[in-house]
C-alpha cells in the first residue's frame, strides 16, 4: 500500500472516531441520570431539584431523572459520594451553598475539592428571613434584638448546621447587633419548621419560599428579610440592613458535575437546564414561591460560585470560625 493510500485511510479512521464522538455527546443521556441531594427531603432545595429533574427527564427523551437524598454531616456525605462519580454526566450534584463553596472552608477535611467541581447552572437563589415561633416575646425586629441584649442566652436559633446560611446569618447576626444565642443544630429544614411551629425552637434563618407560607397562614411569624432590600411578598417588613448596613444574607441552589466532565458536555446539560428554568411555567412557580430564576451558563456559574465563596470567607472571618 502506497503513502497515499496510508494516509487516506488515516484520515478516514479519525474522521470516523470524531464522528462516533460527536454522536455520542449527541446521544446524552442514554440512560437514566441521578441527581444527588446532599441533604434530606422536604427543603426548598429537594422541591427545586425535583422540578428540574421531571423537565429535564422531559426534554431528554424519559431515560429517567431521579432525585437521590443522600444527607449528612452538613452535605458531606452526600457530597463525597458524588465527588467519586464517573464524569460522564450521569451523576450530577444539586446542592445550596454549602457544600459548594462554604464546607471547605468550615472543615478541615471534607474528602472532597468543591473547587475542582465543574460548575453547571445556577438554579435560583431567594432571600433568607428571620422567622420565629408565635409566642416568642417580641412583636418586632427591634424588640427582638433588644430582648435578645436585655437576656443572653435565653433566645436559641436553629440551623441544619454549621454549614447552613442559618447558621453562619445567625452567628454573623450575634457579631453585628452584640447578641448572644443559643445554637440548635438540625439535619434538615423541614424538621426545624416542625419544631418552630410546635414552639419548640425560638427562632431560625429560613428561606422566604418556606417561610413566607407560614407566615401568611399564622403558623410562624418573620420578623425581618436578610436580604439586601425588602422583599416584596411582604413590603411592610424590614430588612436586617436598615438598622446593620451591609448585612446580607441569600441562599441559592445550583446544579454541579463532577471533576473532569468535559466542557461540551457540561455545556449541554448547562443549557439544558437554563431552557428547563425559562419554562413560563417554571419561571413563574420560581416567583410564586419568592424565587429569582437562575439559567446561568457554565463560565457565569463558576464566576458566582468565586463571588460567593468570597463573601462567605469573610462571613466566617468575621465571626471567627475555626474549622474543626
Amino acid at each position: 500500500m502506497n503513502l497515499s493510500k496510508k494516509f487516506a485511510l488515516i484520515c478516514l479512521a479519525a474522521s470516523g472516531l470524531a464522528t462516533t464522538s460527536l454522536l455520542a455527546q449527541e446521544a446524552f443521556p442514554s440512560r437514566t441520570v441521578r441527581v444527588i441531594n446532599p441533604f434530606p427531603a422536604g427543603s426548598a432545595l429537594d422541591s427545586l431539584a425535583r422540578m428540574v429533574a421531571e423537565h429535564l427527564n422531559n426534554h431528554w427523551g424519559n431515560k429517567g431523572v431521579i432525585v437521590e437524598n443522600v444527607p449528612g454531616a452538613g452535605g458531606n456525605v452526600g457530597t463525597q459520594r458524588f465527588s467519586r462519580a464517573d464524569p460522564d454526566g450521569y451523576t450530577l450534584l444539586a446542592s445550596p451553598p454549602g457544600p459548594l463553596v462554604m464546607n471547605k472552608l468550615l472543615y478541615k477535611d471534607t474528602n472532597y475539592d468543591a473547587t475542582k467541581f465543574v460548575p453547571l447552572s445556577l438554579l435560583a437563589s431567594v432571600t433568607n428571613v428571620l422567622v420565629v415561633r408565635n409566642d416568642v416575646p417580641v412583636k418586632t425586629f427591634q424588640d427582638f434584638i433588644a430582648y435578645a441584649k436585655a437576656n443572653p442566652g435565653k433566645l436559641n436559633y436553629a440551623s441544619q448546621g454549621l454549614s447552613s446560611t442559618g447558621y453562619l446569618t445567625a452567628r454573623g447576626l450575634e457579631v453585628a447587633s452584640n447578641i448572644q444565642m443559643v445554637h440548635v443544630p438540625y439535619r434538615g429544614a423541614a424538621m426545624i419548621l416542625t419544631d418552630l411551629t410546635a414552639g419548640h425552637v425560638d427562632s431560625f434563618f429560613d428561606t422566604a419560599t418556606t417561610s413566607v407560607p407560614l407566615h401568611n397562614g399564622g403558623k410562624a411569624r418573620i420578623l425581618a428579610v436578610a436580604g439586601s432590600g425588602r422583599l416584596a411578598a411582604l413590603p411592610d417588613l424590614p430588612a436586617v440592613s436598615e438598622f446593620f448596613p451591609g448585612f446580607s444574607s441569600i441562599t441559592w441552589f445550583a446544579f454541579a458535575a463532577p471533576e473532569g466532565t468535559p466542557r461540551a458536555l457540561a455545556d449541554k446539560i448547562s443549557a439544558d437546564i437554563a431552557r428547563v428554568i425559562a419554562l413560563p411555567q417554571v419561571n413563574q412557580r420560581l416567583r410564586e414561591q419568592n424565587m429569582n430564576p437562575g439559567g446561568l451558563n457554565v463560565a457565569d456559574t463558576g464566576k458566582y460560585f468565586e463571588e460567593e465563596r468570597a463573601l462567605w470567607s469573610k462571613l466566617i472571618r468575621d465571626i471567627g470560625y475555626q474549622a474543626e
